[in-house]
């Protein structure tokens, strides 16, 4: 079986923790036991290109239950557990191709050895595999699934200018995955990472946070929590009233920059910090990232603005400007919540994977019927997902009575 990793010794570290994650994903495990009985998946090949992590590693479990043959590569250069690949690779006999701290060359030489397979369907996370596989104009897989809004993002590019050659859901659009993985699970693990990184303490700091989409509204949340003073940066008129009226601070960059002690991007888009920004921080002030790609931060920029650079901490790069101001980056502005820590809780991931392999067994009964478009989760997969995760936590609702039934679906009953 080939494989690339770092150190194969780690595997019982790993195999302990990805039991961890296990016993925190009651709903995948009752996907799997499913999968494991019905294998609804045999003989499809997957090539996944995800974070390679603890809770990544009970999907494949599953995926590889339900009968998939499924090989898997990192879709952040930073974000790959070494000990979860190694045990993955040798204790479950799962393709892993994934190194943290891999470059850029590495990065795409494994994402070219899980497309060597021919997969069936492609599970992804940013879109990295399905714009290789468009690029290199090969093996066209029957079927696809999305992760991120980043991801999904570039997708709809690609299905508006009908470039898209196989139907792909957007898993990121189940509302038991954004509502809940990007606001709760990137909240928590973002804060979890720049904490880990910079052992600072939040509370008193003005914390600056780019964009208030949902894992804005997580990250702003925490931040708030723990006794930051929370500004909020947005272009979206809707977003940024609905800052306001969440109790924070709304104003454009150019102002928060000079005000700031703790940057966040979570945007999805390009250069959002830039040098004019960085010439006016103050001295000490740190700047990261938990959006998808390193290209919310101009790193580049702040190359050319600095006189000297050097490591202060593990994922910690100090840059001397020429006035002697120092800024200090955090894990490369890759997602530090998977540079500097574990990313998303288990408990949280449960209900995102659990998305990703229903939608699987969706894709692969489905594949052939479906155009070439970007789908959202069928609603009765989501809503099963909800249900499931609420039994898991022993909340129990209410139904509708019939005669409640009655009068939603009515015009004439009114007072």
């Amino acid at each position: 079986m080939p494989y690339d990793i770092k150190d194969a010794s780690l595997s019982k570290k790993g195999r302990l923790r990805i039991e961890w994650a296990d016993d925190n994903m009651p709903v995948l495990n009752l996907i799997r036991k499913r999968f494991a009985k019905e294998k609804p998946l045999a003989g499809t090949k997957v090539a996944c290109c995800l974070h390679v992590t603890t809770e990544t590693a009970v999907l494949m479990l599953t995926l590889k239950a339900g009968g998939a043959q499924v090989s898997l590569c990192a879709s952040n250069p930073l974000s790959t557990q070494d000990d979860v690949a190694a045990s993955l690779a040798k204790d479950y006999g799962i393709p892993v191709f994934a190194i943290k701290g891999e470059d850029h060359k590495r990065y795409y030489k494994h994402i070219e050895a899980v497309l060597a397979t021919e997969p069936d369907l492609t599970m992804d996370d940013g879109a990295d595999l399905v714009s290789v596989i468009h690029k290199r104009k090969g093996h066209i897989p029957l079927g696809g699934t999305e992760e991120t809004t980043t991801g999904v993002i570039r997708l709809r590019a690609m299905e508006k200018e009908k470039k898209l050659l196989y139907p792909i859901i957007a898993v990121n659009d189940a509302q038991t995955k954004y509502l809940f993985d990007n606001r709760y699970g990137t909240g928590q693990s973002t804060i979890d990472g720049i904490i880990r990184a910079t052992n600072k303490l939040v509370a008193g700091t003005n914390f600056v946070v780019c964009g208030y989409g949902w894992c804005g509204r997580g990250a702003a949340m925490r931040a708030k929590g723990l006794g930051a003073n929370v500004i909020v940066i947005e272009v979206d008129p809707f977003k940024a009233l609905e800052a306001v009226m969440d109790g924070f601070q709304v104003m454009p960059i150019a102002r928060a920059a000079k005000i700031g002690d703790i940057f966040l991007t979570v945007t999805g888009d390009i250069n959002v910090i830039r040098p004019e920004h960085f010439l006016v921080m103050k001295d000490k002030a740190i700047v990261c990232n938990s959006g998808h790609f390193n290209v919310e931060i101009d790193i580049p920029g702040l190359r050319r603005l600095s006189r000297k650079q050097r490591m202060t901490r593990d994922f910690v790069e100090e840059f001397i400007l020429r006035d002697g101001r120092r800024i200090y980056l955090l894990g490369d502005g890759r997602l530090i919540n998977l540079a500097a820590a574990e990313g998303h809780p288990a408990q949280v991931m449960d209900m995102s994977f659990a998305n990703q392999a229903l939608s699987a067994e969706f894709m692969k009964k489905n594949c052939r019927k479906l155009e070439k478009k970007v789908y959202k989760v069928p609603v009765d997969i989501d809503r099963r997902i909800a249900e499931l995760k609420l039994d898991s936590m022993g909340v129990t609702i209410d139904r509708l009575t019939m005669e409640q039934k009655k009068y939603l679906a009515s015009w004439e009953m009114g007072t």
